[in-house]
């Protein structure tokens, strides 16, 4: 067991204080900290602190002996790679409108740009890898998200009651066929449509929902999304990504509250800190509120059109842990909350990565202690087993990731 060094990804929809509190640095932060990582992903990995001071890139050294650090069986089922990624995520702003394939599209996918002879690091790159992106949040504050397609029928009801003449014909397409054919079918013709009618409709969109959220009594799901659209708009003005908003279900959780996301899940992040944890990827489809690179075709071929409400998972006890269970082999989440200080066994299976968002621990092994102040993480590798965690003071929380062989 190593304690570890993480990377910070300073994107302009982060946060200035919640990363940094994590951490005990200056707050506000100098830059917008939007993602703290922890893993083993190329593009920014952590790095193991040696006893002696000395630093180590955590891909290099998994890289260097993986049947060591994953164990042999999962260093062969995981192609010698860590399969997951775990992140601290504090966004102040919206992220932008987003999916991720399959495992079978991102494999098609990565060959195909492959052979068409598109660098890996362009900007209109889509695949950057040939691997799946499955992920889930877990709230570490109230946290708010569009999440999948709303039921055509409450999306109508919605649409309805923002009476936007500039939209009749639109909402009629969607009246005409109110299942996952009449979603695609109104979503790719706003996606699709030229800049000129998006400058027209949009800001009629915007009179609907202040029209809506000023109504004495509106329906108080109606008030939110009429928010969230108006907020969307100020901030990309004209995008379609606006108009798409209104037909995803806005989620907001409470701390230790989580949502699963799959793969064709359309979904945007709007506010709050969570940990996230994802298979160890970097593949993602937009579909607008970003200046990035939008690829319409390609996002329509991976989307999944269903409907519904997601869950939201409150996680199963496993021992002294909470677990949240998803279908994704790649990872696993744990979180222990300590209401007073007391020492509770650390699952063992594969490598694992620890970390405390809150309070003090210590972790306790045959070969020694060490401890783990808040924003503290900790690199567990397969043969580090029999491991106990003791936690400091009353409120410590913490968060283990792994993957859910078993």
């Amino acid at each position: 067991m190593e304690l570890l060094e993480n990377p910070v990804r300073p994107y302009a929809w982060g946060s200035r204080t919640v990363i940094a509190e994590l951490l005990g640095e200056p707050v506000p932060s100098t830059h917008p900290q939007a993602e703290l990582w922890f893993g083993a992903h190329p593009a920014d990995p952590s790095r193991l602190v040696h006893a002696d001071g000395r630093r180590t890139s955590l891909f290099e050294a998994v890289h260097a002996d993986p049947e060591a650090l994953l164990g042999t069986e999962r260093a062969r089922r995981w192609d010698s790679t860590l399969p997951f990624l775990l992140k601290v995520l504090a966004a102040d702003e919206p992220l932008s409108l987003q999916a991720h394939p399959s495992a079978a599209q991102a494999v098609e996918g990565f060959a195909r740009e492959e052979r068409d002879g598109i660098p890996r690091d362009a900007p209109d790159r889509n695949y950057r890898d040939p691997h799946h992106k499955p992920e889930l949040i877990c709230a570490l504050s109230e946290f708010h998200a569009l999440v999948g397609f709303r039921e055509p029928a409450a999306t109508l009801r919605l649409l309805r009651a923002l009476d936007v003449p500039d939209l009749a014909g639109h909402v009629e397409l969607l009246a005409a066929e109110p299942d996952a054919d009449g979603l695609r079918a109104l979503f790719t013709t706003w996606i699709t449509l030229p800049q000129s009618m998006l400058d027209v409709l949009v800001p009629a969109l915007q009179e609907g929902c202040v029209r809506l959220a000023g109504e004495a009594d509106p329906d108080a799901d109606f008030r939110a999304d009429a928010r969230t659209v108006l907020e969307l708009s100020e901030r990309y003005q004209c995008d379609a990504g606006v108009l798409a908003a209104v037909l995803l279900n806005r989620v907001t959780l409470a701390p230790g509250e989580a949502l699963y996301l799959p793969a064709g899940n359309l979904h945007a992040y709007l506010s709050g800190a969570g940990i996230e944890l994802m298979a160890n990827s970097d593949n993602v489809l937009r579909g607008g509120l970003t200046p990035k690179h939008v690829d319409v075709p390609e996002l329509l071929r991976v989307l999944d059109f269903g409907s519904g409400p997601p869950p939201v998972l409150t996680g199963s006890a496993d021992g002294s842990w909470i677990r949240y269970e998803t279908p994704a082999e790649e990872f696993l989440l744990r979180r222990h909350e300590a209401p007073v200080p007391t020492g509770v066994v650390v699952p063992d299976g594969g490598p694992r990565i620890l970390v405390c968002t809150a309070g003090a621990a210590c972790l306790r092994s045959p070969a020694g202690d060490l401890d783990l102040p808040r924003g503290a993480s900790v690199w567990l590798a397969a043969a580090d087993t029999g491991l106990t965690v003791h936690s400091r003071v009353p409120g410590t929380q913490l968060f283990l990731a792994g993957d859910a062989l078993g």
